[in-house]
């Protein structure tokens, strides 16, 4: 792929549109490209709202030497997304569609935007007691296989899988969005730069040493608030005789 063939990314979206999509209703460039973030590797996600569309889906091009991937919804369909995306913390289309470049519009585009605006400052689904129990009790589970672990090859494993649910609850006890990949840094960040950075430097100090007392530590200060390590009393699905 040559880079500088490349038309500039909403050229590009648009001429896209007008190819593959010239009859829907409204469509958006959104991602890394509209942030000011695009690397070298980074594609065009572009929206699509076509009412003629059955089924909502998602697909990939390489045109315009972009990698191009396209989600494609009704007038409708958006809307299970969006609820979908409530019941899992995650608001990539909501985001997407708020931070979105309007690259065609037949008049939709302010109210979608205003929906999704709304769910983002709502926030997620709040944990209940019971939940923030049971993620303690998981988290405090593969903190003991950490701690025990005299296997690398399994450690490694078990450290990733660490860093995931310790980055969730800390997300999610906040009523914040949840993300995957470099989101997670990036949401932590926003919500509180000081833990996100502790989140790193803990990590980073094991990969780099091999060393877990800074994983442990940090892992302890999150818990700590909601009643640190939990073990013994915990329940889940047992019912009274």
């Amino acid at each position: 792929m040559h880079n500088n063939k490349r038309l500039e990314p909403l050229k590009a979206a648009r001429q896209f549109v007008e190819k593959y999509f010239p009859n829907c209703q409204a469509a958006l460039l959104a991602g890394s490209v509209v942030r000011g973030e695009a690397t070298t590797t980074s594609d065009l996600d572009i929206v699509i709202f076509d009412k003629e569309v059955k089924n909502p889906y998602r697909e990939s091009f390489i045109e315009f030497e972009w990698p191009i991937e396209v989600f494609v919804h009704n007038l409708t369909s958006y809307k299970h997304y969006f609820a979908m995306d409530y019941e899992r913390a995650r608001s990539s289309l909501q985001k997407m569609l708020v931070e979105g470049f309007v690259v065609k519009d037949d008049g939709i585009v302010e109210q979608i935007k205003k929906e999704a605006q709304q769910i983002l400052e709502n926030g997620p689904q709040h944990w209940s007691l019971q939940t923030i129990d049971a993620k303690r009790y998981f988290i405090t589970d593969v903190l003991d296989d950490f701690i025990g672990c005299t296997t690398i090859h399994e450690e490694l494993f078990i450290v990733n899988m660490l860093a995931e649910l310790i980055s969730e609850f800390i997300l999610r006890t906040n009523d914040k969005w949840v993300g995957t990949s470099k989101w997670v840094f990036r949401l932590l960040k926003a919500h509180d730069e000081q833990i996100a950075l502790q989140f790193f430097e803990a990590f980073n100090f094991y990969y780099e040493t091999k060393d877990k007392t800074q994983i442990i530590t940090f892992v302890d200060h999150v818990l700590e608030p909601f009643g640190g390590r939990l073990f013994e009393g915990f329940s889940m699905g047992k019912t009274s005789s």
